[in-house]
């Protein structure tokens, strides 16, 4: 299987209603790369998919073009996509086998060549035991991999993915996680994957896409959009930022729970921090001094969450086998080349 380029042009959606779904957006997915939309409900990343898919039309002026074939105007049949939804779409009159056959059955695949697809596909998901069950009788990950196997076995030249873990439970999202980032892999297909799950989308994307409110906010490897957020909405959404605001006065921003070297000009300013990034130091050596509230033991790291160095609470990450409680006084030292300021 090969990948397939895909390429948007100025692609948006407005309803007739006036619902304005998606800006005009531009975006190039790269043949053999796995693309994440990511972004909370309502933002665009769906919309996007079905322009992707052909189950909607961009409005007038909007290209899609997968290689170096306009699609804009084909169908969803005719652009030769392999879709998986949430809801996994399966037929429940069909078996598993005959499920992960339909689509070879549409395009009249002959059928020593249709049962070999099948089988072979059955084997990669590992579900070849469960060939003649009925659909009702299988578990959400079976069902998952199931769907998975028929988007595939056409040998689509892009596979799109719709929330497809959403419905799982959270162990069950970890394993197909991880089997759905190595296949893809293997296979070197091009995939846009949906999804509002941070994890999710950094484990899975070769690039990320942030949407917000109908507009791409950034693209760029999961290192990118976590650790130089271009704005302060991306900041926000991608993991926790603490927020710091203060005034500037010869480099140095006053917040309430200390002073901290940040550069710039004079005046007031507004500084976001990583949990990480913030380390406990002995008090001689604090930029910023703060009180425990709650300490979150999380195995690997301590979560800590601490008052009085700003106007909110801060929230701290740190080794686990460090230890501090509700009341603790602590110091705070910044790692100044991850302080982001005044992100728009």
């Amino acid at each position: 299987m090969t990948g397939t380029r895909i390429r948007l042009t100025a692609c948006g959606k407005r309803y007739a209603d006036g619902t304005r779904a998606l800006e005009p957006v531009d975006l190039e997915v790269a043949s053999g790369e796995t693309v994440v939309l990511l972004g909370p409900s309502g933002c665009g990343k769906t919309t996007t998919l079905r322009i992707i898919a052909g189950l909607l039309a961009p409005d007038a002026g909007g290209r899609v073009r997968f290689d170096d074939d306009d699609v804009t105007a084909l169908p969803i049949e005719r652009r030769n996509v392999g879709m998986v939804f949430q809801s996994y779409a399966l037929f429940p009159d069909r078996s598993v086998a005959r499920n992960v056959a339909y689509g070879l059955e549409v395009r009249r695949v002959p059928r020593v060549e249709r049962d070999e697809r099948v089988a072979s596909l059955l084997r990669l998901m590992r579900i070849e035991h469960l060939a003649h069950r009925a659909i009702g009788t299988l578990s959400g990950g079976q069902r998952q991999r199931v769907a998975l196997a028929r988007a595939l076995a056409p040998r689509p030249r892009v596979l799109l993915l719709d929330e497809p873990l959403a419905a799982l439970d959270a162990k069950l999202r970890d394993t197909l996680r991880v089997e759905i980032d190595a296949l893809l892999r293997s296979l070197g297909v091009t995939a846009v994957y949906v999804t509002h799950d941070q994890a999710e989308a950094m484990a899975l994307g070769d690039r990320i896409v942030v949407m917000d409110a109908g507009r791409i906010a950034q693209v760029g490897t999961a290192r990118d959009i976590y650790l130089r957020p271009a704005n302060r909405f991306v900041a926000e959404f991608v993991g926790t930022a603490n927020r710091l605001r203060g005034v500037v006065r010869d480099g140095t921003l006053a917040v309430a729970g200390g002073t901290i070297a940040v550069g710039g000009d004079d005046g007031d300013a507004e500084i976001l921090f990583r949990p990480q990034d913030a380390e406990p130091v002995e008090p001689s050596a604090a930029q910023l001094r703060g009180r425990v509230v709650r300490a979150h033991f999380l195995g690997d790291r301590l979560r800590l969450i601490v008052e009085g160095i700003g106007d909110e609470p801060c929230v701290v990450e740190t080794a686990g086998a460090l230890a501090f409680a509700a009341g603790d006084e602590i110091g705070l030292r910044l790692h100044a080349d991850r302080v982001l300021r005044a992100l728009a």
